[in-house]
């Protein structure tokens, strides 16, 4: 971290009941497995909801999508996640989204100003193909094609061209997700150095029980008991069929009166329990399947256009990352 990243003065208390650590992104970077490694062991304690999002206020969800555990709307709500935690236990919680966020960190550092930070970092271009990935998965994308998702930042900015299932437009805005420096700083903004930990992706798939140690001695519990290694939520299948998938959601969670009669006409011949291993076999074999390969033209497009970002984070941490992710040998 640069010198002018100084530590924060403050007189704000810490609030009870809120954790003692979090887990802020980035998504597709290993934060699943870290979360998953880490909320095992017996001296921390981690709420079986991932992702509350609960301090990203300005990224509030258009709708509630179906299935989805409802919104945290007060900090007595947020803190209820937490209640079974024994009291010698640290407590900790993991959303992906807080790095985006633009209020994340103020916001956790006025109820928690001691709280313990963990950012992991991926190189770009790797980093957005997964990212499309995951977001055409969960219909927050319903361009298939990550250059042509990619161009339509500007129109998205505007509230135009955001596909109608599309909970969580602010997830589209794929260069905003790699401004690391700009991210990086508001978190050493809010809290002293010594309390926020940036990790590298590429370290923790190399060395994933090394990199959970660090994060324990980090966080001051045992760090030695054994650590079981997770690969949590690896890259995503691509979509085959969007067509197929449409359909599905009408038959699954749709509330329209063409998905109600599908419904009706379904539940006439077909038992819920088998209807939903239907569903989950035809998700499963045609509407999901292998990624294709990255596209590498695009790909080092990617890496020329984020190079200067790169460069801005490699001198920010002082770690040189432009050559670890290869930006020193771009054509």
């Amino acid at each position: 971290m640069t010198a002018s990243a100084e530590a924060p003065t403050t007189a704000r208390v810490p609030q009870a009941g809120v954790p003692d650590f979090f887990i802020v992104g980035q998504p597709k970077s290993g934060t699943t497995a870290l979360y998953e490694m880490l909320r095992h062991h017996p001296q921390i304690y981690m709420p079986e909801l991932k992702e509350p999002w609960y301090f990203a206020s300005d990224m509030v969800a258009r709708f509630q999508p179906p299935r989805s555990a409802a919104p945290l709307k007060t900090l007595d709500e947020y803190r209820s996640l937490f209640a079974d935690a024994r009291p010698e236990q640290r407590i900790g919680e993991a959303s992906s989204s807080y790095l985006l966020s633009r209020t994340a960190a103020a916001r956790i550092a006025e109820v928690r100003p001691d709280a313990r930070i963990i950012a992991i970092l991926r190189e770009p271009a790797s980093f957005l193909r997964s990212l499309h990935l995951q977001l055409l998965r969960t219909h927050v994308e319903n361009q298939q094609d990550l250059r042509r998702a990619i161009s339509l930042e500007g129109a998205r900015r505007e509230g135009k061209k955001v596909p109608r299932r599309s909970h969580r437009p602010q997830l589209l805005l794929y260069s905003d997700h790699v401004r690391y420096v700009e991210q990086l700083r508001r978190y050493h903004e809010a809290f002293p150095p010594e309390q926020v930990l940036v990790l590298i992706y590429d370290d923790f798939r190399r060395d994933n029980e090394g990199t959970v140690r660090t994060v324990r001695r980090f966080l001051g519990v045992e760090e030695d008991s054994p650590v079981e290694v997770k690969d949590a939520n690896p890259t995503n299948a691509r979509m085959r069929s969007q067509q197929i998938d449409e359909l599905l959601n009408v038959v699954s969670v749709g509330r329209g009166p063409v998905s109600r009669a599908v419904k009706a006409g379904l539940k006439v011949v077909m038992p819920s329990e088998l209807r939903g291993r239907a569903i989950a076999l035809t998700q499963r074999h045609l509407v999901n399947g292998t990624p294709r390969p990255p596209d590498e033209e695009l790909m080092l497009e990617l890496r020329r256009r984020f190079k200067g970002e790169v460069v801005a984070l490699s001198e920010y941490l002082d770690r040189d990352l432009v050559a670890l992710w290869g930006y020193d040998r771009l054509d």
